[in-house]
């Protein structure tokens, strides 16, 4: 935050300077001060008038946005679900790093927990990149919103944190799968193909992912049952590449 204020300060400094000394190259000399003017004879024919100064070569500075020049089948539907998906994306990721961080604590001591909770704000975050990318390859635009806190940052245990992760993946289904109505009912062959090959399967596996851990943590005793939260983090998420 210095940093940044020093070089506000300074930038501040500069831009003022140059009003400045522009103003003294624009303003008349103080009264009094005027030179005097050179004497001249009667006889001599006036001064020719000093031609105006070229104009400056330099282009006029842009103020308004061009059309897309790549644009093609990229409705403006499509575009704006586009944008809330990939609002959604994002919104995705940033609930999963408190869960992480929760099973991270020495209190709770679930590091394989921590690193699958991990592991899906690192996805989440990769499938709102992905879209952007998307929506600049149509021409599109992106507008990112504000992204709300989570409710809480105290999950209590891993059947809690398992089922909100679960009924998380379940809502952004439906709005993958909207979007790809979308772009098949405005004949959008790109983006149905994309989502394709990056979303719509690997959503489906993700909540299988999550279902499972739910019912086998449900069969053995959760929450009431720490050893089950125990067993799942060693034997199941231990086993499985999740970097941290």
């Amino acid at each position: 935050m210095a940093a940044w204020t020093v070089f506000a300060e300074s930038r501040r400094g500069f831009l003022l300077q140059q009003c400045l000394d522009g103003a003294r190259r624009s303003s008349p000399a103080p009264a009094g001060h005027a030179e005097p003017a050179l004497a001249t004879s009667s006889q001599r024919p006036p001064t020719a008038p000093r031609p105006a100064a070229a104009a400056s070569s330099r282009p006029p500075a842009v103020t308004t946005a061009y059309a897309s020049q790549v644009r093609q089948h990229h409705h403006q539907a499509s575009e704006a679900a586009i944008k809330r998906q990939i609002n959604l994306e994002l919104c995705a990721s940033y609930v999963y790093p408190p869960m992480s961080h929760y099973f991270d604590r020495d209190d709770v001591a679930l590091k394989n927990f921590a690193k699958y909770f991990l592991h899906q704000s690192h996805e989440e975050g990769e499938h709102a990149e992905k879209l952007m990318k998307l929506q600049n390859q149509q021409g599109g635009r992106i507008f990112l919103q504000d992204i709300k806190q989570a409710d809480h940052d105290d999950w209590e245990n891993g059947l809690n944190a398992m089922e909100c992760a679960l009924r998380l993946e379940k809502s952004v289904n439906p709005s993958l799968l909207e979007l790809h109505k979308l772009a098949t009912d405005k004949n959008d062959p790109h983006s149905c193909d994309f989502l394709e090959r990056h979303y719509l399967n690997e959503q489906v596996k993700s909540i299988k992912e999550l279902g499972d851990p739910v019912t086998n943590l449900r069969k053995t005793g959760a929450p009431e049952s720490g050893m089950a939260e125990y067993l799942l983090d060693k034997l199941t998420l231990g086993n499985s590449d999740y970097e941290s």
